[in-house]
């Protein structure tokens, strides 16, 4: 279904391929844009009732979508190792884990998306990191450690909501 919201997500699609263009403002001002349609796609689905199954799907696969493409072209251009994309993408790994489970337990019928509190945290943080990463600030490693944590807690918070509500 193509509500606003559903529409705001899908344009993180086509600002993730206009990613490619190598100019540093217009890469900015698209990873600002992927955070403004993603704030907003959620606040109309909520505010105006806008929400659905295929909705809570579609916004997080646009998200990974447009970070997994900007962390990818990033990694070509050499403006960021792989080790660094790697730990960005830790709470993908994570939830692959935690639909595994699902899937062996056979609670993936019964589960309900919605959106967690630390993967909002990753998100965000992936965000900020790719703005600094394209502004070439200097990011220190360690910082690329909190990454794995934000996964962790977003995996452990995930264990713990699909148990309140799976049955």
């Amino acid at each position: 279904m193509l509500n606003p919201p559903n529409s705001l997500s899908f344009l993180r699609a086509p600002l993730a391929l206009l990613f490619i263009i190598d100019n540093t403002m217009m890469r900015v001002a698209i990873i600002l844009l992927a955070m403004l349609t993603d704030c907003i796609d959620g606040y109309l689905a909520r505010r105006y009732r806008y929400t659905s199954r295929f909705g809570a799907v579609l916004d997080p696969i646009m998200d990974k979508f447009f970070v997994y493409v900007a962390l990818s072209v990033l990694v070509f251009e050499s403006q960021m190792e792989l080790w660094q994309a790697g730990t960005m993408l830790t709470r993908d790994c994570f939830l692959f884990i935690f639909m595994l489970y699902l899937g062996i337990s056979g609670n993936w019928k019964t589960f309900q998306l919605r959106s967690i509190r630390w993967g909002k945290v990753t998100t965000a943080s992936q965000f900020c990191i790719l703005i600094a990463i394209v502004l070439k600030f200097p990011i220190p490693d360690f910082l690329y450690l909190f990454f794995i944590l934000f996964g962790f807690l977003a995996f452990i918070e995930l264990i713990q909501f699909s148990r309140r509500t799976v049955r």
